[in-house]
């Protein structure tokens, strides 16, 4: 198998000497030596990063709330698709499945996952698919920490916006080269500080319409950390929304060891298609019910500790479980968006 770094050679060389700096993306996380494609993955034991669903099972008990509010407010359908996507091993999907949601018996559930090391990790009882289903789909797309590592344009602001690209030196290290596009995207502003960037999300705007073309009544529920809009993003310093991971810490500079690590960046909601509502994760978790469910989880424990059981530890845990998934300087701060057809 070649590894990312071949593969952008090779692409490299196609195009003449340079590639857009969204195809050394696609390369770098989902070539066929790509970071998501072989080893990259979320997770305490083993994982690159910590996502809300690796938290701990609290997150899918509250989303599991929320999807049965949503099938009867659809006539309780004798099938309620759930399709989730970018899955990884299956964790949110186990956690919703052990929530036991009223709408189990109807519950369709689809986990989507490129990476097939992950997919044979997802649990019993759902639809392991390496693609979306073509629909329609009556229920929910669900997604979480994926719109941010869709490859997207990169231009920078030299005199006026110039589109990144990336070439290799003679040493063979990848580097950036700044072209003049054919066409500025109007999202971004007329001027900027010398040496601005800002990312144009195209795939990402592309994934949601055809998403929501794929819902005929439902959903789609998507949670990531957003930037509000494209002339906020390019003012702000680029190490902040271009981030890289991997091993549970800050990578290196995005042009170092493709594939050895996750890309990601801070999704641009005016670049996203209109009509969805927002609110912070904290709210949403809010509304669902999690503070509800934390009390439940302490007067279990406090009926249970003097003999506990796996089921008593697993009820302690919601309140550490809860601070970190409503922490408004933390995961709490990430934004969950709502499309409703």
């Amino acid at each position: 198998m070649p590894s990312a770094a071949d593969e952008i050679t090779a692409a490299i060389a196609a195009a003449g000497g340079a590639i857009p700096f969204s195809e050394y993306m696609q390369l770098a996380l989902y070539g066929q030596g790509g970071f998501y494609t072989t080893s990259g993955r979320a997770g305490r034991r083993g994982g690159d990063f910590i996502t809300s669903p690796e938290v701990g099972p609290l997150f899918g008990t509250v989303i599991a709330r929320a999807l049965d509010a949503w099938w009867k407010e659809l006539g309780s359908p004798s099938q309620f698709d759930v399709v989730e996507c970018g899955a990884g091993p299956g964790t949110l999907a186990r956690s919703i499945l052990a929530a036991q949601p009223e709408c189990l018996g109807a519950m369709h559930y689809v986990a989507v996952e490129i990476s097939a090391s992950q997919r044979a990790l997802h649990p019993k009882g759902v639809e392991s698919r390496e693609t979306m289903p073509d629909g329609p789909i009556t229920g929910v797309i669900l997604a979480n920490e994926l719109l941010d590592n869709l490859p997207f344009r990169l231009f920078v602001f030299d005199g006026s916006w110039m589109e990144a690209f990336v070439s290799q030196a003679s040493g063979g290290q990848f580097v950036e080269v700044l072209r003049t596009p054919e066409v500025v995207p109007s999202c971004l502003p007329q001027t900027a500080p010398h040496g601005s960037r800002a990312p144009i999300q195209d795939a990402a705007a592309s994934w949601v319409s055809e998403c929501l073309a794929k819902i005929t009544n439902g959903r789609l529920l998507l949670f990531d950390y957003c930037s509000t809009s494209t002339p906020d993003i390019a003012l702000t310093p680029w190490r902040e929304w271009l981030r890289t991971y991997r091993d549970q810490g800050r990578g290196t500079h995005y042009l170092s060891d493709p594939g050895s690590q996750d890309i990601t960046a801070q999704v641009v909601l005016d670049q996203l298609p209109a009509g969805f509502v927002t609110s912070t994760q904290a709210d949403f978790l809010t509304q669902w019910g999690i503070d509800d469910l934390v009390r439940e989880g302490t007067e279990y424990w406090e009926s249970m500790k003097h003999a506990p059981d796996v089921g008593a530890m697993k009820m302690r845990s919601r309140s550490s479980e809860a601070k970190s998934l409503t922490d408004r300087s933390g995961l709490g701060a990430f934004s969950a968006l709502s499309w409703q057809k």
